[in-house]
């Protein structure tokens, strides 16, 4: 399950210390102006290395358009997208050959596979998110040809809402070789009402799923979301006027159709399960141990992960609004 989407599809490729990172998106219409330009911007946003609140890890995660593009625009045919890895120290990583981290992918990995790339956790890195965010940048600029523009933020990180307050949590996390959780917003406006398909092809069942995929997102909140279950029918509906809606409680999709209001997608993501705090775990024969995890690691990976779910969103409407036109065809 590498690869995701139906009419907009993308394939994501490489590990957090194989040579490269990457994507190939299949299916985005020819004649599309696009370049490294288009991509940039949006992984800039997400590169660690640009504060202390951030993994020191300094990627300059420059993109590097392989195929699909002619004379400065988009041919129809598959689009290859890479980043380099050059600054990798998997030496850091020794210890996790032969010991799982508590609250990672390693244990799962190997219960599966039989085998694992313990440098940096192999794909279940969140570095494996730079090929969906370049895929996610195509697709934006496909939206904002159409007057959809989504766009993200940090609502709170570990229950603190202001910005200082946000900071000052995950330096105190940090010093103390901890990590912290926190929740992030993303919202599609301009999209028109009628994308998504009823029953198994609902909507917000694509987002979910697609925000579900990410690393590190336990949760994932439509609209009102949770709060809905606390309140009266009376409450929550969104009353309709030949003005439109007087409230936004459905977040935007009613019976898994888009109804043309803000798309608004909440998502909980846990604390960075890499710390440098002691804790317990088995070794590779099933024995007791102790691990303290070395290397260079967020300590709060909600800043990082809003580019990845505006681009999450982004793929999502695409391949919703590509199958739209088909079936209107």
């Amino acid at each position: 399950m590498n690869t995701f989407g139906t009419n907009f599809r993308i394939t994501s490729f490489g590990e957090s210390h194989g040579a490269a990172v990457g994507v190939v998106v299949d299916g985005c219409p020819p004649g599309m102006a696009l370049n490294e330009a288009d991509i940039q911007p949006l992984l800039d946003r997400r590169r660690p290395g640009t504060s202390p609140l951030v993994s020191a890890r300094d990627e300059q995660d420059k993109i590097e358009i392989l195929s699909g593009i002619f004379d400065g625009k988009t041919t129809g045919t598959p689009i290859a997208m890479m980043v380099r890895n050059k600054e990798a120290r998997s030496q850091d990583y020794e210890e996790l050959r032969t010991l799982f981290r508590p609250g990672h992918a390693d244990f799962t990995y190997q219960q599966k596979y039989g085998t694992r790339d313990h440098r940096g956790g192999g794909r279940s890195s969140g570095r494996e998110t730079v090929g969906r965010v370049a895929a996610g940048a195509v697709a934006l600029k496909l939206l904002a040809a159409k007057g959809i523009a989504v766009s993200g933020r940090i609502v709170s990180v570990h229950g603190k809402t202001g910005q200082g307050e946000i900071e000052a949590e995950i330096t105190r996390a940090k010093n103390a070789g901890d990590s912290v959780g926190g929740i992030a917003e993303v919202v599609a406006k301009g999209c028109p009402p009628g994308l998504g398909d009823p029953v198994f092809g609902k909507l917000d069942a694509q987002i979910a799923g697609a925000m579900m995929g990410i690393g590190a997102v336990k949760g994932v909140e439509i609209g009102s979301g949770f709060a809905v279950a606390g309140r009266f029918g009376s409450e929550n509906n969104d009353p309709i006027t030949k003005d439109g809606f007087l409230s936004n409680n459905a977040g935007g999709i009613l019976g898994g159709i888009s109804s043309g209001q803000d798309i608004v997608v909440r998502i909980a993501v846990k604390p960075t399960p890499s710390i440098a705090k002691p804790q317990r775990t088995v070794d590779a024969s099933g024995n007791d141990a102790e691990i303290t995890v070395k290397g260079r690691h967020d300590p709060c990976i909600v800043p990082r992960i809003v580019p990845v779910a505006e681009a999450m969103l982004a793929l999502v409407l695409t391949d919703a609004l590509l199958e739209q036109e088909k079936y209107r065809t």
